[in-house]
């Protein structure tokens, strides 16, 4: 394996972590490179037949590396509507109209994604980005196939679609008015109070039963949400997107996603309460899942911002993983399995209950969809 000298230090990792984990510890990236991102590493993507590690080879005349920039590459997709079939999940077709997520969310399950496109999971993740800037055209030419059979789309499942670069790009504004203009349902959910930007569109929809956003929170303390999930939007600007929706006529949930045993599992009331507060009226949540990369990333996380805590939480996730990092079985993937797992959902039930959420789950509607003519409405012969 290729071996690169530059200015870079090593990961501090406590010896009882080394011991736990039994192997060693990959060699972390210098918070002068990395300021504002949530990734440690940026190892090379696992289809990638070479890979070059950075190494501290101790002497003085090392390379000066420039921070990570942000960067955005447009693609041109052939398709927008991603289809699924998976069990668990409460929706058979997504939109995502970027590859990548600036805010960083150093747990985020989508980074493995971006070993497809020849990157790291790690910090080339939140820094290297895909637009489609083609994709109303595509959803509109979508939903005119013949026999389209209309459902609600969910949007912000994988990446999200309000993350900074959609400032400039307007991406979702554009698919927005494409599902507006033809009554189609659609279901967001974001991290970001970009969101309130398209209340206007949102809350057309609305009044015909089209649309619901849901914000998630995964913790109120604001310290632990700005190393975790760096360029995300604040928590309290978070909650302030839910009234604001709210109050727009728009319905509006949190998504207490995910829960991150010992580090904010204990926040599980606190962010329901906070939620319905500013008007949320239903809930959801999520046990963190550590898929493929996702897992190396997290876990050194952990130990460069929380080591004390790195064996507790990692005992705890494996306890409800299987003795694994991730178990991806349908069914268990979303709520892990065994005794602290059903503690924690019992906790989130009795909450929601007590603060009213989740007391009518909304339906949206799917009759007043009309699909789009392309070239002109093409009146009946007789």
């Amino acid at each position: 394996m290729p071996m690169t000298a530059a200015k870079e230090g090593p990961t501090q990792v406590p010896a009882s972590a080394q011991a736990a984990e039994g192997v060693l510890q990959p060699i972390g990236i210098s918070d002068e490179r990395r300021r504002g991102r949530g990734a440690g590493l940026n190892m090379a993507g696992r289809f990638e037949p070479r890979a070059t590690e950075i190494v501290d080879d101790g002497w003085d005349s090392h390379e000066d590396l420039p921070p990570f920039k942000t960067t955005v590459q447009e693609e041109k997709a052939r398709t927008i509507i991603t289809r699924n079939a998976s069990p668990d999940i409460s929706f058979d077709r997504s939109i995502n109209p970027y590859r990548g997520c600036e805010h960083g969310c150093t747990y985020c399950f989508a980074r493995p994604s971006h070993a497809f496109m020849g990157l790291s999971p790690g910090i080339d993740f939140e820094a290297r980005l895909f637009a489609k800037p083609n994709a109303a055209d595509l959803l509109e030419r979508e939903l005119s196939a013949p026999g389209y059979v209309p459902k609600p789309i969910a949007i912000g499942t994988n990446t999200d679609a309000y993350q900074p670069a959609e400032r400039s790009y307007t991406l979702m504004r554009e698919i927005l008015d494409v599902l507006d203009r033809y009554h189609h349902p659609v279901a967001i959910v974001t991290k970001s109070a970009l969101v309130e930007r398209d209340i206007d569109i949102l809350a057309r929809m609305a009044e015909r039963n089209l649309c619901k956003v849901a914000l998630s929170v995964t913790t109120l303390d604001k310290k632990l949400c700005r190393s975790m999930e760096p360029r995300a939007s604040a928590p309290h600007k978070r909650l302030q997107a839910i009234k604001a929706l709210s109050e727009a006529g728009v319905p509006a949930s949190v998504m207490v996603a995910p829960v991150i045993p010992a580090l904010t599992d204990s926040e599980i009331e606190a962010i329901l309460e906070a939620s319905a507060e500013h008007g949320a009226a239903e809930a959801g949540f999520v046990l963190l899942r550590l898929p493929r990369e996702v897992s190396e990333l997290f876990r050194d996380w952990l130990l460069r911002e929380r080591p004390g805590q790195y064996q507790h939480v990692m005992s705890l996730i494996r306890s409800m993983r299987g003795g694994k990092d991730y178990d991806a079985n349908w069914g268990e993937r979303m709520r892990g399995k065994g005794p602290y797992a059903d503690q924690i959902a019992k906790r989130f039930q009795l909450a929601a209950k007590r603060l009213g959420l989740n007391t009518r789950r909304r339906k949206l509607n799917t009759e007043l969809f009309v699909s789009p003519q392309k070239g002109g409405v093409q009146l009946d012969l007789f």
